[in-house]
């Protein structure tokens, strides 16, 4: 996109945005709010005895978000999936609706792996704690690999933990560097990678933004990487890898 076309698709979105801008404030935040905190307490209740069934508090929620967004997602490539195998997932990063539309439309077990702040959230906080989500302390490392290490237990029966190898969201929407701790991870529990590519959320929602804007997430599922292939000393062409594979399914401007 040169400097022309920025600046239009700038121009563009503030117009959108000062029609949607009450819809947002009046309908879409306060929703948001109470629905984080409803679900959060249902689903942290639930959780005390079936993680598995409190799982899916989280997709209503996500799911209900994005319609209350004019936002529609689509997922292809879910065939390659195998429903019984734990898998580490990877995803692009390139905006906070990338939770939302992911979590409401992947209807499979998984586990996130996030930043420890997100704990004190009212309700989010509460539910992704009894759930088994991963918190993980970005300031301390040992901290990080003991909470990842932690976390192998959950790995069982289809369930697959989620990392956004870039460790948080892009500034520009492009594909950024990634970080190795789930690479780590996935060579050390012998687990496949699933790369996945999320496109169209930083239209929704830029990263230096809170200007929401209705839109379409297009969410791709690439081939299944097997990290016995390539063993810790491979690592460094496993992240090369996986970042190739996601970068196909993202178009010029993302990858």
């Amino acid at each position: 996109m040169n400097s022309n076309e920025k600046t239009k698709f700038r121009i563009n979105r503030d117009i959108l945005w000062l029609l949607y801008a009450p819809w947002m404030y009046l309908v879409f935040i306060p929703f948001l709010a109470i629905s984080t905190f409803t679900w959060g307490v249902i689903a942290a209740l639930i959780a005390s005895f079936s993680p598995r069934i409190a799982f899916h508090c989280g997709t209503i929620w996500a799911w209900t978000l994005c319609k209350l967004n004019f936002t529609s997602v689509k997922i292809e490539g879910r065939e390659k999936i195998n429903e019984d195998t734990s898998y580490i997932i990877m995803c692009n990063h390139q905006s906070l609706f990338d939770v939302l539309a992911f979590y409401g439309h992947w209807a499979r077990q998984f586990r996130w792996v996030m930043k420890e702040s997100l704990r004190k959230v009212p309700g989010l906080g509460w539910y992704c704690s009894a759930g088994g989500h991963i918190f993980i302390d970005r300031t301390n490392r040992e901290k990080a690999i003991k909470s990842l290490k932690a976390a192998r237990p959950l790995l069982k029966g289809g369930i697959s933990v989620l990392f956004f190898p870039e460790g948080t969201r892009s500034k520009d929407g492009r594909l950024g560097k990634f970080k190795k701790g789930g690479f780590m991870m996935a060579i050390d529990l012998g687990l496949p990678i699933l790369p996945i590519s999320i496109s169209g959320s930083k239209k929704v929602l830029p990263s230096h933004t809170m200007r929401l804007l209705p839109g379409k997430i297009k969410i791709t599922v690439h081939d299944p990487i097997d990290v016995s292939n390539y063993g810790i000393e491979g690592r460094d062409s496993l992240m090369e890898d996986v970042r190739k594979a996601i970068a196909s399914g993202l178009p010029p401007d993302e990858s």
